[in-house]
């Protein structure tokens, strides 16, 4: 059995056709199949649709969140609930386009227990590809990890390894980055990206960034050990000024302290100090939030 995972946000004219597709695309390949949505608390009439869908088509499952708790996390409601052998993760505005799961199944009977769909051509906006890009590149080095910009959330899976994604207990849920931690033979596969055809993307800049400070954040600790060196060549170079100073003033060559370069020093090192507990603050909320131990998500309706 193959399970379709897929997150819902504001998605009401364009449910059907999604649904629609699946079925087509499933009944093409001669397999088992469930769908499964999960409505992330839409605003719109996204949950009324689904349920009209639901009542048309046997192998759709649908489930709705009992607030909005974001995307990665609706993924990981909607893989709790897939009982498939394989489990595809797409988004529900088409830009993945569900002719090209054949394309993924067919690549993981080579033996692969991973197959993310490569976007080489990105149909998205300038400032979503440039967003993106930055981020990945500004995590990649922070964390050590090699995460191509390229990839998102759709690719088939096998059920150990999202089992595994499952398991996982980390507070902040990011998807792509879970699949590449958990490690298991992967590989891509090149996709055609679709423009989107309704709506615009629900994430907005201030979402966008708030994303990627928290990912950040939860899974790296090389900010702390930066300030760490830069407070190390911040002393070693205070030492060498002061020593500079000293020669100075025992040459006869300083009478009197210059007060600019005074209150400029000062006002820096503060303003370093603060930055480097705020930094180590935030961290200390990360911890606080991960041993409250709540629930990531809650299925109010399904």
């Amino acid at each position: 059995m193959i399970s379709i995972v897929s997150p819902v946000y504001k998605a009401e004219k364009i449910l059907p056709e999604l649904v629609l597709q699946l079925q087509n695309v499933m009944q093409k390949m001669l397999v088992e199949y469930e769908i499964i949505l999960v409505d992330d608390r839409s605003p719109d009439q996204s949950w009324e649709v689904m349920k009209d869908l639901a009542a048309t088509y046997s192998h759709l499952k649908i489930y709705r969140l009992s607030r909005n708790f974001g995307q990665h996390a609706t993924i990981m409601a909607g893989l709790s609930k897939a009982s498939g052998d394989w489990v595809v993760v797409m988004d529900c505005d088409l830009q993945d386009q569900p002719q090209e799961i054949e394309k993924l199944y067919r690549k993981a009977q080579e033996g692969y227990q991973i197959v993310q769909a490569s976007r080489v051509v990105r149909k998205d906006g300038k400032f979503k590809k440039l967003g993106s890009k930055m981020f990945y590149s500004l995590f990649n080095y922070l964390a050590g990890m090699k995460i191509n910009n390229e990839v998102a959330n759709f690719g088939i899976y096998h059920k150990e390894v999202i089992r595994n994604v499952l398991s996982l207990g980390d507070y902040i849920k990011f998807f792509p980055l879970f699949i590449s931690w958990v490690g298991f033979r992967a590989t891509t596969v090149p996709v055609e990206h679709k423009e989107r055809s309704v709506g615009e993307s629900s994430y907005s800049l201030s979402t966008l960034i708030s994303l990627a400070f928290n990912v950040i954040v939860s899974f790296s600790d090389k900010p702390l050990k930066l300030f760490i060196s830069l407070g190390g060549f911040i002393s070693l170079f205070s030492f060498l000024g002061g020593l500079w100073v000293l020669i100075k003033t025992l040459l006869g060559q300083i009478s009197e302290p210059g007060y600019s370069s005074l209150i400029l020093s000062i006002w820096f090192l503060f303003g370093v100090t603060f930055m480097c507990l705020g930094t180590l603050g935030i961290y200390l909320g990360k911890t606080f939030n991960q041993t409250k131990n709540r629930p990531v998500y809650i299925i109010e309706e399904e």
